[in-house]
């Protein structure tokens, strides 16, 4: 089983290091081999023949539209797709600009912009863990079996809120949010066989030897969506 694994590689990305430690994590405690392909931002032809599509922390990236692409043709494809940190900021973004016709920027890549989608957060949680709490139903929700869960970050750009209800108009639904401000923290598309998205980094969860959950549930997806594949019914 394929997965693409969209961003540029560095050694100094700590959830980097992680994710070859997570895949023989899975392979052991879940029994799902995924064979993962790294896959710059300046090149992601091809995307469609994976199995699931990961769209890794590390911005900024080297090439902002790769990353927005990547989404794309997860969401377009019904591709399994995960977004964890830079992942989820891109996610939101190809969403608002080919979902929800908007035509924002983010803050990180494009200063000079007028209207930005993502903006630095108003406290920097590189670093920091921070409580979430779930909203109950939600895909989030299910795979956490909690209303709560404490989360790592290595992040200083989230979502501008002024946003929020024009994307959940579009179909996204915000699903987990900040204990202490609200402010949101994992994003989800109902419909699509898998696509989530979180601020947080479950890749530094633990040592690394132990699977967040939400790294198995996307694991267990791209199984299914293999399977179904195989059997010529994706």
């Amino acid at each position: 089983m394929k997965i693409a694994l969209v961003g540029d590689r560095s050694p100094s990305v700590r959830s980097h290091a992680r994710i070859p430690l997570m895949m023989e994590a899975l392979r052991e405690r879940d029994g799902i081999a995924l064979d993962p392909y790294w896959i710059p931002t300046t090149d992601v032809t091809g995307l469609d023949a994976f199995d699931g599509i990961w769209i890794v922390p590390g911005s900024p990236y080297r090439d902002e539209a790769g990353a927005v692409e990547a989404a794309r043709v997860a969401r377009e494809q019904r591709i399994p797709f995960l977004g964890t940190c830079a992942g989820f900021q891109h996610m939101l973004l190809e969403f608002a600009r080919h979902v929800c016709g908007l035509d924002v920027a983010h803050a990180e890549n494009e200063q000079g912009a007028r209207d930005f989608l993502l903006t630095p957060l108003a406290c920097s949680l590189a670093g920091h863990e921070n409580l979430v709490r779930l909203t109950p139903g939600t895909l989030i929700e299910q795979i956490m079996g909690t209303p709560t869960t404490m989360e790592a970050y290595v992040c200083s750009y989230g979502l501008n809120e002024a946003y929020q209800q024009t994307l959940a108009a579009g179909g996204l639904v915000f699903s987990g949010h900040a204990a202490d401000d609200g402010t949101v923290r994992v994003a989800e598309l109902p419909g699509h066989p898998f696509f989530l998205a979180t601020l947080f980094q479950p890749e530094l969860s633990g040592d690394g030897r132990r699977p967040h959950p939400v790294i198995s549930a996307f694991a267990a997806a791209v199984g299914r969506y293999a399977e179904a594949a195989y059997a010529g019914t994706p």
